[in-house]
């Protein structure tokens, strides 16, 4: 049987099944915290199912990664976890390990930082993966061994809805980030520069070193890059995520009964 890894991103998952169910009418909240338990729990037996999954992890957060420490203002503004579902994650993380999914809870380190190392070590070792979750963060990683599905689409991510999305090309998605920032991580960006200036520069420009050696960039474009540069750097350094993570585990570990 052809080796196929399949890589949940659990409070992603959690998280929006959770939103749904909290604004149902139940008749009390260890009914809706049960309702949620079981659509998790459903949804993880659906997904191993459709990618005939042989090996499976559902990966949590952890406390505080290296990016809070790199830059303060890190997802400062992010709503925190409702107190409720907070209470209530060791049940979700039940729910998953009954349908046979190994479930991984870091001390440290973000979930999207730990499936990209483990779909790059997987796809280095010719074994194919599928990452479930909506996180723009994992599109970079798009390739013949890493497919993307987005469970509340029910559809998986080609490189062209990336490229209708951002209007630049997939292994630039980086750059873009940090050129125009993403509010959702509080992630600044180069001040000034928005997404159709990042877009204009990417798609002119090999790279953003190349734009603002160019004497024929705008002006005020090459003066925001050039006095932005440091913060370009940071930038780009939050939005990639790392794939030398030291796992502790091996795929046979993640082995489906």
């Amino acid at each position: 049987m052809t080796t196929q890894l399949l890589l949940i991103d659990a409070l992603n998952l959690i998280r929006r099944i959770y939103a749904v169910d909290s604004n149902q009418s139940h008749h009390s909240e260890e009914h809706m915290i049960k309702a949620s338990c079981a659509r998790v729990a459903h949804a993880c037996k659906k997904l191993r199912q459709q990618t005939n999954a042989t090996h499976a992890i559902a990966v949590f957060d952890g406390e505080r990664s290296w990016r809070y420490h790199y830059f303060e203002a890190y997802k400062s503004t992010r709503s925190p976890m409702p107190d409720t579902l907070k209470q209530n994650l060791s049940r979700f993380k039940q729910a998953i390990e009954d349908t046979g999914i190994v479930v991984f809870s870091p001390d440290n380190d973000e979930a999207d930082d730990i499936i990209a190392t483990l779909a790059y070590k997987a796809a280095t070792n010719k074994v194919a993966s599928t990452i479930v979750s909506t996180d723009k963060g994992f599109l970079p990683f798009l390739s013949e061994q890493i497919a993307i599905y987005d469970y509340f689409k029910k559809q998986y991510i080609e490189v062209e809805d990336i490229k209708q999305r951002f209007n630049v090309p997939k292994h630039r998605l980086a750059d873009f980030w940090a050129l125009a920032g993403d509010k959702t991580n509080d992630i600044p960006g180069v001040k000034g520069i928005g997404n159709k200036s990042a877009q204009q520069l990417i798609n002119d420009y090999e790279s953003i070193e190349a734009a603002i050696n160019d004497d024929e960039l705008n002006p005020t474009l090459k003066r925001k890059l050039s006095s932005e540069m440091e913060m370009f750097v940071i930038s780009k350094n939050l939005v990639m995520l790392r794939t030398d993570i030291n796992l502790g585990f091996s795929l046979k570990q993640l082995r489906l009964n």
